[in-house]
């Protein structure tokens, strides 16, 4: 048992972890994938100075399959720079354009609830800190208790909005909760645990100040095109997968405890 160890309960009337090897209509896992657990975690709280290892995630609900229809369109919007500085410029997509728009099918789930548990670590910027790993852990004890959060977390798609609470002990709470959870084991088969690795994610990065932009401009004798704005290179996606196995209601996710196949 580490004292690093952070437990959120996320729950949402629908949920879609969409299937990577599904390429146009969108099928969702049986459960939540690491990586949507992370981004709940981070939608709650995050800073460059530390980062989350998803330990495991015990299943209180696990829903029940349904699809449904929608549009969608089919093209992007180009130029997102073009817009920042003179939208008038863009050309914006018409979701009623029958050339544009397109119906897919969608196999989601609905009642879903989740004890996600994580570990909390500092990264390479954050091991100067001097008040060190505690000050991260209780903000984001603060934040989940008050139901605060960045940006609103959501069950794989941003449509699929997730409620959150903070929970002392996991395993407590999925005991008092799912009274089947010693009954509950199932074999999802090969899932997505993450598009970025966690040893790059260990490093973290700073924001450039524009003295440091100026001076990086400067050190290469001209001025740079398109200068940085960080001090590292940005991460490069790329997807890992696991076995995900489920006994007791319980999924094991630590990457040291789990074997990851590109």
């Amino acid at each position: 048992m580490n004292d690093n160890r952070v437990t959120v309960r996320a729950w949402g009337d629908y949920a879609c972890f969409t299937r990577p090897e599904m390429k146009v209509e969108r099928v969702s896992y049986p459960v939540i994938t690491p990586s949507a657990a992370r981004g709940v975690l981070e939608a709650i709280f995050w800073e460059p100075q530390m980062y989350y290892l998803i330990d495991a995630i015990r299943v209180v609900k696990k829903g029940r399959w349904f699809s449904f229809r929608r549009n969608e369109v089919q093209k992007v919007i180009s130029g997102f720079q073009t817009w920042m500085k003179s939208p008038e410029k863009v050309s914006y997509i018409e979701a009623s354009d029958n050339d544009t728009r397109t119906q897919r099918n969608m196999l989601a789930l609905q009642d879903v609830e989740y004890l996600i548990t994580a570990e909390v670590r500092l990264s390479e910027l954050g091991n100067g800190d001097p008040h060190g790993l505690p000050k991260y852990l209780s903000e984001i004890e603060r934040r989940a208790r008050s139901g605060k959060c960045f940006h609103r977390p959501c069950l794989g798609v941003r449509e699929f909005a997730a409620d959150f609470e903070w929970v002392e002990d996991a395993q407590a709470a999925l005991e008092r909760d799912n009274l089947n959870w010693q009954s509950f084991n199932d074999d999802p088969g090969l899932m997505l645990y993450d598009l970025f690795d966690a040893n790059a994610r260990a490093q973290g990065f700073k924001w450039l100040n524009d003295a440091e932009i100026e001076a990086i401009k400067n050190a290469a004798g001209k001025k740079a095109k398109n200068p940085p704005r960080s001090n590292r290179e940005p991460i490069k996606p790329k997807a890992a997968f696991f076995h995900a196995k489920i006994e007791k209601a319980t999924m094991q996710c630590h990457p040291e405890r789990i074997r990851l196949a590109g």
